[in-house]
């Protein structure tokens, strides 16, 4: 499993989110390059980009300071947040970012997700964000109304290789990961889930080892000190899951 600190921006400032409620903005570093530098000289190979002006506009608003960031890491890279279109999808891959990912557009526009596989491959992975059992979309303030075992099969079949996979009402509360919803995605796709949302401290870390997800985006428990990114890195490494 890997481990991938996260890094979310809002008005080109590092925050994090409660729920993803964005009047529960909070302030958690300086600014996107020294944190991003500080992830990867501490032994990060990947950092998770969220340009959350973009997921709620559709555009890219803090593109800039992304590819900045990721630069400054010199490490693999994703971002999400505002990607509706093949020239931003195009625009941040040829600009030093890994990997891209869609959410909105995924559920939205099946034209646009189907070319950007076919294009990209394993450069393109898709994020489901649940509330309830449900995708949302357009910044999680809207429901789509398809379940998201249901979507994650869908994207199974089209030829993604990685979903992201958030319990928004567990993302930014540091009070563990929706082990029961990664169980069932696991049970039915063959897909690489990544979890999101909810990750406190080395136990969560260990226990999403066992379960065999391919990765663990750690925002605010790496920012409020619950988890040190050294201690899960080498329990990652040496396979220290007990």
């Amino acid at each position: 499993m890997i481990i991938i600190p996260a890094v979310d921006i809002l008005g080109g400032q590092c925050v994090r989110l409660v729920k993803g409620e964005y009047g529960t903005a909070s302030k958690v570093a300086e600014d996107a390059c020294t944190t991003a530098a500080a992830f990867s000289a501490a032994g990060a190979e990947y950092i998770h980009f969220v340009d959350l002006d973009g997921a709620r506009s559709g555009r890219p608003e803090n593109a800039d300071t992304v590819i900045k960031a990721a630069e400054a890491s010199g490490v693999f890279c994703e971002v999400g947040g505002g990607i509706r279109n093949m020239e931003t999808v195009e625009m941040y891959l040829s600009n030093g970012l890994s990997r891209v990912i869609l959410g909105t557009s995924a559920i939205e526009d099946r034209d646009f997700l189907l070319r950007a596989v076919d294009r990209y491959a394993e450069r393109i992975s898709v994020g489901v964000d649940a509330r309830n059992g449900y995708v949302c979309v357009r910044g999680w303030e809207e429901s789509s109304g398809v379940r998201y075992d249901d979507f994650a099969a869908e994207l199974e079949k089209i030829g993604v290789k990685n979903i992201i996979f958030t319990d928004i009402d567990k993302d930014g509360t540091l009070t563990e990961p929706n082990f029961t919803q990664l169980g069932v995605l696991l049970g039915r796709v063959g897909t690489d889930i990544t979890a999101s949302g909810g990750i406190r401290d080395i136990s969560h870390i260990r226990r999403l080892a066992e379960m065999g997800v391919y990765g663990a985006i750690c925002g605010k428990s790496l920012y409020s000190g619950t988890l040190d990114l050294g201690e899960a890195l080498r329990a990652v490494s040496e396979g220290k899951t007990e």
